[in-house]
């Protein structure tokens, strides 16, 4: 560990991480504590977890607060959030990080279990295509053990409801507005404050090579996640939190 990473607060780069996301979803905590509940409902209160696409860990964070008896590995690409969850999380022996590319169809021979429990995401599938997406949600068909669970909660707007959505869109800037002029940190913002880190300014570097500004994917409505995931393998799906913007779906194996 570097002079740096090792005086670093990692624990001040989670907590700005999620006032940062917090800014674009209010109701972040919301859909955790429903995607908890409904772990526990599946798996009881040790479960073992796929965190994916798991950014600095954050529901790997939540669900150890919740179910202190559980077991997780977090996955993903980026090289600078990957070093604020391993920093948060050094020492503690329930959880596991794995750099991989979901997009590899070899992606899953990097992990430390053939199977899991529950595989949860947030706010992260809306940066693939329909088409990678869909191989993704196949390869997770055999990832999650029979009787387990996936769940996705993101961006899914609800393309027969134009004007809806317009209003909704122009109601949640407002606010957005109104925070940022206030001193809210937003994406852009954040991520030049990682830049400025010691600790950070290498792996923000690099993720920006991999990544660019943004990765913009498709974002499709719940009914095409609950499809494609029924014909991924799952025997139930269906979404079981929503706001006017975002769902939640869970899939049942």
């Amino acid at each position: 560990m570097t002079e740096a990473a090792a005086t670093t607060d990692w624990h001040g780069w989670q907590e700005s991480w999620d006032r940062q996301q917090e800014w674009y979803m209010p109701d972040r905590e919301e859909r955790f504590r429903v995607m908890l509940d409904m772990v526990e409902a599946v798996a009881g209160p040790a479960p073992r977890v796929l965190d994916l696409a798991c950014g600095t860990g954050t529901i790997t964070d939540r669900l150890l607060e919740r179910l202190p008896d559980a077991v997780s590995t977090g996955v993903d690409l980026d090289p600078a959030l990957l070093t604020i969850a391993g920093g948060y999380f050094a020492g503690d022996k329930r959880v596991t990080f794995v750099r991989a590319d979901l997009k590899d169809p070899e992606w899953t021979r990097a992990l430390p279990y053939d199977s899991y429990d529950a595989v949860l995401t947030a706010t992260a599938l809306h940066w693939f295509h329909q088409e990678p997406l869909t191989a993704l949600y196949g390869q997770l068909g055999g990832l999650v053990r029979d009787g387990g669970v996936f769940m996705n909660a993101d961006h899914m707007p609800d393309e027969r409801t134009p004007r809806i959505n317009a209003l909704e869109r122009a109601h949640r800037h407002a606010a957005m507005d109104r925070a940022k002029a206030a001193g809210a940190v937003d994406w852009s913002d954040w991520w030049r404050l990682a830049a400025a880190d010691p600790a950070l300014a290498a792996p923000t570097a690099e993720r920006f090579e991999i990544y660019g500004e943004h990765a913009d994917g498709d974002s499709p409505s719940a009914a095409w996640h609950v499809r494609t995931l029924r014909a991924a393998g799952f025997a139930e799906a269906r979404t079981v939190w929503s706001s006017p913007s975002d769902a939640l779906v869970l899939a049942l194996k």
